[in-house]
């Protein structure tokens, strides 16, 4: 019976792991539920860590998302970074290509070298084309070849609602995606690539000695208390868009707003989405009530095993239901050796009111290996001394 138990929890854990770490499907997305009066044309507001939706209005209508588009180029630039693929220090050499980029830019020159670092931060800080696309030949030999791979991870992001012709968001035929899709590659940057963080808080910095001054498109960023990012947009076309990310008491939300009427418009929408988050949901990390008390381990080379948590419980709820929060400890009271580190030994589960919302394996901390026949003789021999 034990056995099948534990073997729930695990099918459970797996389940409830998938679903805090990974996108949520466009099919699971819930309906319109915006109570705000926002000006954007489609707005929707995700918490980062868990990728729960809490505010959403035509969150998959199609729109072009001018240098929003960037989000992604950044997403696989740093994604090179972090594997070793790319250094930050390298220089790289930019193309006429590169520098015949028209729109946002820092005004690249054919044959000038820029690191990948100050590229990164041209990109994030002031939506440099022109570095955007320097990025993306070095990456995959060629603008076009960098698309291919743009789309291809949308696909594998489940980003449904979008077709990449640029890494830039020059307006194009057929470039467009949503606010939906907008916020899972938001969240993928955010969550897998901390780092972006460097390049995305800038205010005010400098490349080329000094002689060329960069000043944030985001103006949350001195503005927005807790702002951590992420992407604005603009063409005539496309309106004014934006990926706002801010983080306050440990959770990080994404609001993303799109064809907005003025620019004013824009900041004053994304920062009504996040003053909302903020102000009715509350990223917990329930415990439980005591220490776990150690497992009687028979026959094993030690007496008792450490149980803990497999992993930490994240708990996203409305601030008015935090004190609905209850936990309960389910433990085996002994198992039997050998015990592998790991080894499933009970159930840490977490309610919000009547509804079990997490349930989290509690493991062994180490492994018990088994008593041998002498060493089982040895323990009997001891415990008859210490009878006589």
């Amino acid at each position: 019976m034990y056995q099948l138990r534990r073997l729930s929890a695990l099918a459970l854990s797996l389940a409830m792991t998938l679903l805090l770490f990974s996108p949520l499907p466009a099919a699971a997305a819930q309906e319109d539920n915006m109570p705000l009066p926002l000006s954007s044309a489609s707005a929707l507001l995700m918490e980062k860590e868990t990728g729960t939706i809490l505010l959403q209005q035509n969150a998959h209508q199609k729109l072009e998302p001018a240098s929003v588009t960037k989000v992604m180029t950044l997403l696989l630039v740093m994604e090179a970074v972090d594997s070793g693929r790319l250094s930050l220090d390298e220089p790289v050499p930019v193309s006429a290509h590169a520098a015949g980029m028209g729109g946002s830019q820092v005004y690249l020159k054919e044959g000038e070298r820029l690191s990948v670092s100050d590229l990164i931060k041209c990109v994030a800080v002031v939506s440099g084309n022109d570095c955007a696309v320097a990025l993306a030949e070095r990456l995959s030999g060629s603008e076009s070849a960098f698309v291919e791979q743009m789309n291809q991870k949308a696909q594998a992001l489940g980003m449904e609602d979008t077709h990449f012709v640029n890494c830039t968001g020059l307006p194009a035929p057929g470039h467009l995606t949503s606010a939906y899709d907008i916020a899972l590659m938001s969240r993928q940057l955010l969550l897998h690539h901390p780092d972006i963080r460097q390049y995305t808080t800038i205010w005010t910095d400098s490349i080329r000695n000094g002689a060329f001054g960069l000043t944030n498109t985001n103006r949350l960023i001195r503005f927005y208390d807790g702002a951590t990012g992420l992407k604005t947009g603009f063409t005539a076309s496309a309106q004014y868009c934006m990926s706002a990310a801010a983080q306050r008491n440990g959770m990080e939300l994404i609001a993303v707003v799109m064809k907005a009427p003025t620019t004013a418009q824009r900041f004053q929408d994304a920062s009504c989405l996040l003053d909302y988050g903020f102000a009715n949901y509350a990223l917990l990390t329930p415990q439980p009530e005591g220490p776990l008390a150690p497992i009687d381990v028979l026959l094993g080379q030690s007496k008792t095993v450490q149980p803990q948590l497999q992993r930490e419980c994240r708990l996203l709820v409305e601030k008015a239901q935090a004190d609905q929060i209850t936990t309960r400890v389910d433990l085996a009271r002994d198992v039997q050796a050998p015990v592998d580190p790991g080894q499933t030994l009970g159930e840490f589960q977490v309610y919000v009111g009547e509804q079990l919302r997490d349930t989290v394996p509690i493991v062994a901390a180490q492994g018990v290996e088994r008593l041998s026949v002498p060493g089982l003789f040895s323990q009997l021999l001891r415990r008859l001394l210490f009878a006589g």
